[in-house]
C-alpha cells in the first residue's frame, strides 16, 4: 500500500511538471494563468493529502531536506505575509494574476519533488523537457497556421502567433532554459535510437526558439517594449517608502506603477502603456513583496552561488554527472535572464523545479508510532501521533481545495458571461455575470463588468424616443443605473488603490449625466480620486476636465487641462482640450496660442490637421469679431463635451446612497486653485476628446 502511494505521489508530480508549460484551457478569460494555476494548485493539494494518508498508514514521516529549504521557506511566507497583508483585492494575489498563489503553489513543489527518491527525481528534468517539446511544437503549428485551420479551436488559439505560455518572450526564456538539459541527455544516452529522438526533440525546441526570438526583435509587432530599468527603481523605492517590509502586495504592481512612476516616463513613446510588472523580476519582487520577498531571493542566490562553487570543484574530481549539471546550468541561466527580463507563472515554476533538481538532500525520518501500546488496545492508539501530524494537513488541504473549486467555478461562469457578451447575448450574460459575483463576491473584475453591463441596458432603454418611454421603462432605467452605481462601488471597495477602479466609477456617473441629476458632481469627486491615484497620466486629467467643461464650469476646466498639459506638454490632445476651455473662460489669445501649439504637434497629413487648423482659424475669427465688438459666431467643432441635454424629462433622482466611496488619499482640492503645474501629487488616467 505505501509503495503504491508512493507511485501515485511520483506520477502526479510528473504529469504537474508536464501539463504546467502547455496547459491552455477556456475556463477563464486568461486562459494562460488561471489553468496552469488549477493544475498546479489542485495536483499539489493532491500530492499532499496522499502524503498524509501514507503517514497514516506506515506511521512514519520521512523529510528530506537540502540547502534551498530556508530560502525557499521564506519566500513563501513573504510572499503570504504580504498577500494577506498588503495586497487590497486579494483575488489579485491568489486568482489573477495570482503572484502568491504561483509563488506559494511551486515552492510546495519544490519541497515535493525533493521527496521523491534518487531514481524517480531523475526522470524530473526529462519530463520537464518532453513537455517543452510539446510546447514548442504548439509554437510551430500556430506560426505555420496549422491551429488556424482547426475550427474547434478557440479564436486566440488559431492566432498565428499563439504560444503556451501566451507570449514569445516567456517562451524563449523557457526554452532557452531547456537547451543545457537536452545537450546533458543526447550526451548520457546510450541507445542510438533514443539518441536520435533526444536529437530531434532537442532540435524541435531550437526552431520553437528561433521562432519566438524572431518576433521579439525590433520592428515586429511583439518585440520588447519595457519601460527603464530607472523608472522600474524609482517606482520600487517609492513604493518601499510606504511599506519597506512587506512591499505593496503580490499582483499590485500595477497600482503601484500608476502612483511612483516618475514624471520623466512621460517623455518616451510608452507613457500610456499601464505595466503589471517591472522589466527585471527582481525589481518586481522588491516593489511587491520589499525587504522581506527581497532577502528570500538573495538567500537563495548565495546558496545556488555555493552549490555552484562547489560543483565546479566536484568537476575536478569526475563527480559533476546528470542530472546535476543540466540543472545547475540551467538554473544559473533562468536566474540570469530574470536580472533582465519579468517572470511568468512558467518561468517561476520551472525555476523551483530546477532547485530541486539541483540540490542533494538530507534524509530525516520520524517514528510515529506510539509506544509502549499494550496489543489488546486498538491499531488507532498506535497511530494516534500519526494522525495528530496528518490530520490537520488534510483538514488544510481540503479546505483549500474546496476554496480553490469554488474560485475556480466562479470564474468559469464570469467566463461564460464574457462569451456570451461576445455573442451579443444579453440575458445570458447578465445572469452569469450574477452567478459568478455571487459564487465570489470579492474579484473587482466581476463587478467592473456587471456594472458595464447594467449601464449598457440602461443607455439601451434611454435610447427610445422621448415619447415612448412609459412609467415602467423610467422604473428599469432607475434601477440598472443604481445596480450599475452599486458594482461600481463594490470594484472601488475591493480594490480602492486602484485607479482604473476610480476612473470605471467616474465613467459610469459620466455616462449618465444626461440621464440622472447629481450624477455630475459624483462623476467629478471620483474622476478626482483616480487622478489622486495615477498623478502623471494626462488622460485621466483630460478626462476629468471634460466634466467640467460639460457643465460649465469652464475655469476649473482650465485649471485641470493645464494640469494635464504640465504632465505631457508635447500631448496634442491636452493641449487641444485646454484651447477650447480657454475660448469659453473668454481668454481667447491663449486659446490662440494653444491651438496653434497643437498644430506643431500634429502630422500635416492627418485629418486631426485639419480639425485643428479649422478650429484655429475659428478662433481668430471670433477674436476679430469681438475686437469689432460683433455678435460671436458658433462653432461646429466642440472638444471638450458641451453640457448635454437631459435625455431624459425630468431626469430621474439617484438614490441616497448613489455618492462614490470616499477617496483613500486624499485629493487636491483642484476648485480651490492650490494645484500648480509643479505640483503635480498622486492622481489618475483618462482618454483624450478630440
Amino acid at each position: 500500500m505505501n509503495k503504491t502511494l508512493s507511485k501515485i505521489e511520483s506520477y502526479i508530480l510528473y504529469t504537474i511538471i508536464f501539463l504546467v508549460p502547455i496547459t491552455t484551457l477556456p475556463i477563464s478569460p486568461n486562459i494562460f494563468i488561471v489553468s496552469k494555476l488549477a493544475i498546479l494548485v489542485f495536483g499539489v493539494i493532491l500530492i499532499f493529502l496522499l502524503k498524509a494518508v501514507r503517514v497514516i498508514y506506515s506511521g512514519k514521516l520521512e523529510i528530506k531536506s537540502s540547502k534551498f529549504d530556508l530560502p525557499v521557506l521564506l519566500i513563501i511566507v513573504a510572499y503570504l505575509a504580504s498577500a494577506i497583508l498588503r495586497t487590497p483585492n486579494k483575488m489579485e494575489a491568489f486568482l489573477l494574476p495570482g503572484t502568491a498563489t504561483i509563488m506559494v503553489a511551486s515552492g510546495l513543489l519544490y519541497f515535493l519533488i525533493n521527496q521523491l527518491s534518487k531514481e524517480n527525481k531523475k526522470r524530473v528534468l526529462p519530463t520537464l523537457f518532453f513537455s517543452g517539446v510539446a510546447f514548442s511544437t504548439i509554437t510551430l503549428l500556430a506560426f505555420s497556421g496549422l491551429l488556424a485551420k482547426i475550427p474547434q479551436l478557440p479564436a486566440i488559439m488559431r492566432s498565428p502567433a499563439f504560444t503556451s505560455e501566451g507570449g514569445f518572450l516567456p517562451s524563449a526564456i523557457f526554452l532557452t532554459v531547456l537547451i543545457p538539459i537536452g545537450i546533458s541527455l543526447i550526451l548520457n544516452e546510450k541507445n542510438t535510437v533514443r539518441k536520435i529522438l533526444l536529437a530531434v526533440s532537442s532540435t524541435v525546441i531550437v526552431f520553437g526558439l528561433v521562432i519566438s526570438v524572431y518576433n521579439l526583435i525590433p520592428g515586429k509587432p511583439f518585440s520588447l517594449k519595457f519601460p527603464g530599468f530607472s523608472t522600474d527603481w524609482n517606482i520600487a523605492i517609492d513604493a518601499l517608502k510606504d511599506s519597506p517590509i512587506l512591499g505593496v502586495g503580490p499582483g499590485n504592481y500595477l497600482t503601484a506603477f500608476n502612483r511612483y512612476r516618475p514624471l520623466a516616463f512621460n517623455k518616451g513613446e510608452l507613457w500610456a502603456v499601464k505595466y503589471s510588472t517591472a522589466r527585471s523580476f527582481y525589481l518586481t519582487v522588491l516593489t511587491e513583496t520589499g525587504l522581506l520577498g527581497t532577502a528570500g531571493i538573495i538567500m537563495l542566490l548565495l546558496s545556488l552561488y555555493q552549490v555552484v562553487r562547489q560543483k565546479l570543484r566536484d568537476r575536478h574530481d569526475k563527480k559533476w554527472s546528470f542530472p546535476l549539471a543540466p540543472s545547475v546550468l540551467s538554473l544559473t541561466l533562468s536566474l540570469t535572464l530574470l536580472l533582465f527580463f519579468p517572470a511568468t507563472l512558467l518561468t517561476i515554476a520551472v525555476i523551483f523545479i530546477l532547485l530541486a533538481s539541483v540540490t542533494t538532500v538530507k534524509k530525516t525520518t520520524l517514528n510515529l508510532t506510539a509506544e509502549g501500546v499494550d496489543k489488546s488496545q486498538s491499531r488507532i492508539a498506535s497511530k494516534l501521533p500519526a494522525l495528530l501530524i496528518s490530520l490537520p494537513v488534510i483538514t488544510a488541504m481540503l479546505w483549500c481545495g474546496y476554496h480553490a473549486s469554488r474560485i475556480l467555478s466562479a470564474e468559469y461562469t464570469f467566463n461564460k458571461g464574457v462569451n456570451a457578451l461576445a455573442q451579443n447575448r444579453a440575458l445570458d450574460t447578465y445572469n452569469f455575470m450574477i452567478k459568478a459575483i455571487n459564487k465570489n463576491p470579492q474579484v473587482d473584475r466581476y463587478h467592473s463588468a456587471y456594472a458595464r453591463v447594467n449601464l449598457a441596458l440602461a443607455n439601451s432603454i434611454a435610447s427610445k424616443p422621448q415619447g415612448e418611454i412609459t412609467d415602467d421603462d423610467r422604473g428599469n432605467i432607475t434601477q440598472l443605473i443604481q445596480q450599475a452605481i452599486t458594482e461600481g462601488k463594490a470594484a472601488v471597495a475591493l480594490n480602492p488603490l486602484r485607479a482604473g477602479n476610480w476612473e470605471m466609477l467616474g465613467r459610469i456617473y459620466q455616462s449618465i449625466i444626461p440621464l440622472a441629476q447629481g450624477s455630475d458632481a459624483f462623476a467629478v469627486q471620483t474622476f478626482r480620486n483616480a487622478v489622486t491615484l495615477d498623478p502623471i497620466n494626462p488622460s485621466t486629467r483630460i478626462t476629468l476636465g471634460g466634466v467640467y467643461y460639460e457643465a460649465g464650469d469652464f475655469t476649473n476646466a482650465v485649471k485641470v487641462f493645464e494640469l494635464a498639459v504640465a504632465t505631457k506638454p508635447d500631448h496634442a490632445n491636452a493641449r487641444y482640450n485646454l484651447a477650447f476651455a480657454l475660448r469659453e473662460a473668454g481668454q481667447l489669445a491663449r486659446a490662440i496660442a494653444e491651438m496653434t501649439n497643437v498644430l506643431s504637434l500634429i502630422d500635416r497629413t492627418t485629418n486631426d490637421y485639419e480639425v485643428a487648423r479649422q478650429a484655429l482659424e475659428d478662433m481668430q475669427e471670433k477674436k476679430v469679431t469681438a475686437e469689432k465688438e460683433v455678435a460671436p459666431t458658433g462653432e461646429n467643432l466642440i472638444p471638450p463635451q458641451e453640457e448635454q441635454d437631459p435625455v431624459l424629462e425630468p431626469p430621474i433622482d439617484l438614490p441616497e446612497d448613489s455618492e462614490p466611496p470616499k477617496a483613500p488619499i486624499t485629493p487636491t482640492p483642484v476648485e480651490e486653485g492650490t494645484e500648480s503645474a509643479d505640483e503635480i501629487s498622486p492622481t489618475v488616467t483618462p482618454k483624450p476628446t478630440s
